[in-house]
């Protein structure tokens, strides 16, 4: 060993230093970095412990030193290494950002992409994506959104949220709707089930075998859905939905309904069959606010967990599978709905979304 090297090896450090070594996992450099130095403690001379670690003299001494100088956490840490590329600027990062918010990309596309980018800039692709990532831009990524345009939103949506916050005494709240063009599809082949290591197959192409209109009312009280499927959605099928609502609900109670704007909901028949029966009240969303009526939440369930991956050979095996659904979801599933956003923030946000399209075009 050469001359000004003294390595003292402690317990503490012994006992770290050979964990690291019995280590399967360890990394192999952290593995011979601890050898280097559990053989200097035992006295090996530097050749003797390049011979068993099967390294150079020059990284013998070379841990020696660090292990004398930090210790075992310097034998389990590299040393960062300066990059042999210099650092982007702030200039190239104000550019990228600017190129990608202001300016429209070129030639006949939608959107810019990091090569387009670093092609024109003249920096590499992953540095525009360190500078996207860093200011939170996602050019490849969109959102789609609609606002209403109803100039009696506000009152809409305070009335529709408080009948769900706030229901009146001795009244029923439903919420009514229809999901149509439900289709009975049929696969070509079998599909293989869900087994360790993979998910479930179905193949991608189908057969139709027609289609069905869902009409359902969801009791905001208790949860519990009034369902019936029907070959077509015009106010003749909606009124004899309204008749199995009818039949539903206690007598003396009034009804007040949620619903959308759809025209078969406002059809003149329609509207003589509520003045006909006097204690229903009917509360519509706003324009395209649809997302309001409680009953589209029940129809993403139903869509989710038995339509869309169900395999059905007409349209009876469909409005079956329904019926079974929603009788299972009434005995088992139904809970009050709870609404919970703010109808004050709603407003706001709709307000603030015409406020910038207003601004930006």
């Amino acid at each position: 060993m050469r001359e000004g090297i003294i390595v003292e090896v402690n317990a503490a450090d012994r006992s770290r230093l050979e964990a690291v070594v019995a280590d399967r996992n360890s990394p192999q450099k952290h593995v011979w970095r601890s050898r280097i130095v559990l053989l200097t403690a035992d006295g090996l001379g530097t050749v003797e412990i390049m011979r068993r670690t099967g390294k150079s003299k020059t990284a013998v001494w070379r841990w020696q030193e660090r292990f004398m100088q930090e210790g075992v956490d310097g034998l389990l840490r590299d040393k960062t290494r300066p990059s042999g590329i210099p650092p982007l600027g702030d200039e190239a990062a104000e550019r990228v950002v600017s190129l990608t918010v202001k300016s429209e990309p070129p030639g006949e596309v939608t959107h810019w992409t990091a090569a387009v980018v670093a092609k024109l800039i003249g920096i590499s692709v992953s540095s525009v994506h360190r500078i996207w990532r860093a200011h939170g831009l996602q050019p490849h990524r969109w959102r789609q959104f609609k606002l209403s345009n109803d100039p009696q939103f506000a009152a809409k949506v305070r009335d529709v949220v408080g009948l769900y916050m706030n229901p009146p005494a001795h009244a029923v709240v439903v919420s009514i709707d229809e999901k149509t063009q439900i289709q009975a599809l049929d696969r070509t082949q079998p599909g293989l089930p869900l087994k360790a290591g993979r998910c479930g197959t179905m193949t991608h192409d189908y057969k139709r075998n027609g289609t069905t209109t869902l009409f359902a009312a969801l009791n905001v009280l208790d949860g519990t859905v009034v369902g019936r499927c029907m070959p077509k959605h015009t106010h003749q099928e909606f009124i004899k939905f309204l008749n199995a609502v009818e039949r539903s609900v206690p007598a003396g109670k009034v009804i007040h309904a949620i619903a959308d704007n759809y025209a078969t909901h406002k059809h003149p028949k329609v509207r003589e069959w509520l003045a006909d029966h006097p204690r229903w009240v009917f509360h519509f969303t706003p324009t395209s606010a649809s997302w309001l009526n409680a009953v589209e939440g029940f129809f993403s369930i139903i869509t989710r967990r038995r339509i869309r991956r169900g395999v059905f050979r007409s349209v009876s095996d469909l409005q079956e599978a329904i019926r079974r659904y929603i009788h299972e979801h009434n005995k088992k599933s139904a809970k009050p709905f709870v609404w919970t956003a703010d109808p004050d923030r709603i407003i706001a946000a709709v307000r603030r979304g015409h406020q910038v399209l207003d601004s930006d075009h």
